[in-house]
């Protein structure tokens, strides 16, 4: 996101842009992962050693109004946390793996296509879209083959396979 585009989409609406505020606008843009709070506030505060989380909060809650940034789900992978990104990124889907959380954006043609899809059929005006997408990513759809075949082969021989935890997501 540019910053002109940021301080005239916020001095239209009569709001500073602060320098705190401008931390957490360059963490949510800039940054490839995307970032819940508390990491936000980590991150902010190694760049501003005076924010605090209530500027934190405060800051991503007027983002939010504002409509500068997004609120994601990334489809719950670790528990109700919510994560951040701008809203003028062009549209795209979140691909999200359920095993180590890892997360991808996909732009292209065939969201473009699927939206006039819903807009013909529907008759419905979109005006903002999201989309998530959960699977397994390459990594872990080997991991997941291995443990069935020790799962398969401890079952033949009538053991029970250990059982491994998903590794959490970073």
């Amino acid at each position: 996101m540019a910053v002109n585009t940021t301080r005239g989409s916020l001095r239209e609406r009569g709001i500073r842009l602060t320098r705190q505020r401008q931390i957490l606008l360059d963490l949510i843009d800039k940054t490839r992962d995307h970032l819940d709070a508390e990491q936000l506030y980590k991150l902010a505060k190694v760049r501003d050693s005076k924010i605090n989380r209530v500027t934190v909060y405060r800051t991503i809650k007027m983002l939010k109004e504002t409509g500068l940034v997004d609120e994601l789900d990334l489809m719950h992978y670790s528990g109700d946390q919510h994560y951040y990104e701008t809203r003028l990124k062009q549209e795209h889907a979140h691909v999200i793996c359920l095993r180590c959380g890892r997360v991808e954006e996909f732009f292209g043609d065939p969201l473009q296509k699927l939206r006039r899809q819903i807009e013909s059929h529907l008759g419905f005006q979109i005006l903002l879209a999201r989309t998530e997408v959960g699977g397994y990513c390459s990594h872990c759809q080997a991991l997941r083959a291995q443990e069935i075949q020790a799962a398969t082969k401890a079952a033949e021989s009538g053991r029970a396979a250990p059982v491994k935890e998903p590794p959490r997501r970073r």
